[in-house]
């Protein structure tokens, strides 16, 4: 008498696992050997290395301008923090920083961070601490005039203190719009990281104040358990 079949697959025991595992290795805390694994089995850390991106950031950036349209050409843009220049990747042919469309406006994009920048062409890296006082003045010389967007991926170090980082990251955001307001050209656009919850209330109303329109978004490349999102704030006031 035949068997009747169960349902269960017992060709190869179900389906394989296909997620990498990293084994904790002495001296390599377990944090970082979680970073690691998440890193090697993330579907946008792969997609960067096959197309040549230096980060997965660089799908943050690119979903953004999608969206919200102002890496456009002729665009004079800055980058703070820059580093390792994967935004860069995305706007130099999105501002037409090389001049490769025909009858379209040059834009020119200059990134700036405390540390050296692999070179890129169509883009110029200044290492500059924007938080200096002649930051902006020397930022408008290099570009040659006011900005038309000003953006920013940076993060503060990590102290493992959730309540601290947010803080921590929220400052630097204030910081960076205050030079925003410095440098941008009136109609600018002003895009940061900011971290969800309860301290950036002020930046918000700040940016009220000083943008036509404000918005936030989580791109879908941004990390489902992060608490990252993006603040996009378009028709600076001058």
């Amino acid at each position: 008498m035949a068997k009747k079949p169960t349902g269960k697959n017992t060709s190869g025991r179900g389906q394989r696992d296909l997620t990498i595992k990293v084994k904790t290795a002495r001296g390599r805390k377990l944090s970082s050997t979680r970073w690691l694994q998440r890193q090697l089995n993330d579907p946008y850390v792969q997609r960067a290395k096959a197309e040549g991106y230096r980060g997965r950031a660089a799908f943050k950036i690119m979903e953004l301008d999608d969206k919200y349209r102002f890496l456009v050409n002729g665009a004079r843009v800055v980058d703070l923090g820059c580093a390792p220049g994967g935004w860069a990747q995305v706007a130099v042919p999105r501002i037409n920083a090389l001049g490769e469309k025909s009858g379209k406006k040059v834009g020119t994009y200059l990134g700036v961070d405390l540390q050296e920048v692999e070179s890129l062409a169509g883009a110029r890296f200044e290492q500059l601490d924007f938080m200096e006082d002649d930051a902006d003045v020397k930022v408008k010389e290099w570009l040659g005039g006011k900005a038309d967007v000003v953006m920013s991926d940076m993060a503060a170090a990590s102290s493992g203190h959730k309540q601290t980082d947010h803080l921590r990251i929220i400052s630097l955001c204030e910081a960076a719009a205050y030079f925003a307001f410095d440098v941008l050209d009136e109609g600018g656009t002003f895009v940061a990281k900011v971290l969800a919850g309860g301290a950036e209330g002020d930046l918000q109303k700040l940016l009220k104040q000083k943008f036509t329109k404000v918005v936030n978004m989580k791109p879908p490349s941004s990390r489902s358990d992060s608490s990252e999102k993006f603040v996009v704030a378009t028709g600076f006031r001058g």
